[in-house]
């Protein structure tokens, strides 16, 4: 894959709100996985933070928003997709 390498990955908790970011990399079993995909959150995905809520977020992919538990942002890598 070209694109962001995982070395310059993150937890997708860290993400400024604003920032845009592409997903890199899942973390945990293959249920968290299947999680995730059924959101439409597979590596390469863009996102971008919309809100924090406490620990949560709420990230934007297009027109989409989610609301993401921070357990489970920490567990989506994500790296800053730098300027076009």
């Amino acid at each position: 894959m070209n694109g962001p390498d995982r070395s310059r990955a993150f937890p997708l908790a860290m993400a400024s709100e604003g920032e845009p970011v592409r997903v890199v990399g899942i973390l945990g079993g293959s249920s968290m996985a299947l999680r995730v995909a059924e959101l439409g959150l597979n590596v390469g995905s863009e996102l971008v933070v919309r809100q924090r809520q406490g620990s949560g977020l709420v990230v934007g992919r297009g027109e989409t928003r989610f609301a993401l538990g921070g357990g489970m942002a920490h567990k989506i890598l994500v790296a800053r997709i730098e300027d076009r």
